[in-house]
């Protein structure tokens, strides 16, 4: 897949959306990504993790881990089509860590798939929960970047499926808002 072949079916599920968007941060944003929309479809969620593999098949990745929650789903996939385990990592008393018996072995070659990142700071803690492990981030797969580029994961190359500059607002700067575009709503409606 292309990059704009991605972006046309994260468009074509609303997993990108183009308006008006409160975001959880309080700015306002022209453009919001909920990955939920596509990975709600298991033949989409397949399709781009067998991309995600293709780009680091020849890794020699022995695990693929995720953070909780889409992490997950993606961990999953990519190790199916790797042919390797997949394991994720969740929030303990505010930090990433292995649980559920999640372990890796010192020299473990691992894969850690993202869906979303904007400044890449879970990344970056998965990265740290491997390496404290013993084992070794040979790459970070992202479904979407939309950090502009500007996320950062030192040693650790990565690969994004879609990269984006997504530009936030503070509400009394945005042009949006100047404009009197109203607010653009997320999710169901009717109820």
């Amino acid at each position: 897949m292309t990059e704009q072949e991605v972006k046309d079916l994260l468009m074509q599920t609303n997993a990108v959306m183009e308006g008006h968007f409160l975001l959880t941060s309080g700015l306002h944003s022209p453009m919001y990504v909920e990955k939920f929309n596509v990975l709600q479809h298991p033949r989409y969620t397949e399709a781009l993790c067998k991309e995600l593999a293709e780009r680091f098949a020849d890794m020699q990745v022995q695990t693929v881990v995720g953070p909780m929650t889409g992490g997950i789903l993606l961990a999953h996939e990519v190790g199916k089509a790797l042919g390797t385990r997949a394991i994720f990592t969740e929030r303990v008393d505010g930090k990433m860590a292995f649980r559920r018996g999640f372990s890796l072995k010192r020299g473990e070659r691992v894969l850690i798939v993202e869906d979303i990142v904007t400044t890449g700071g879970s990344v970056k803690e998965v990265i740290d929960v491997v390496r404290s492990e013993g084992a070794v981030p040979v790459g970070v797969g992202l479904l979407v970047d939309r950090s502009g580029g500007k996320a950062d994961f030192g040693d650790v190359p990565h690969k994004a499926l879609l990269n984006l500059s997504v530009t936030a607002y503070k509400p009394e700067e945005c042009p949006l808002c100047k404009n009197n575009i109203p607010m653009t709503k997320r999710g169901r409606t009717g109820k």
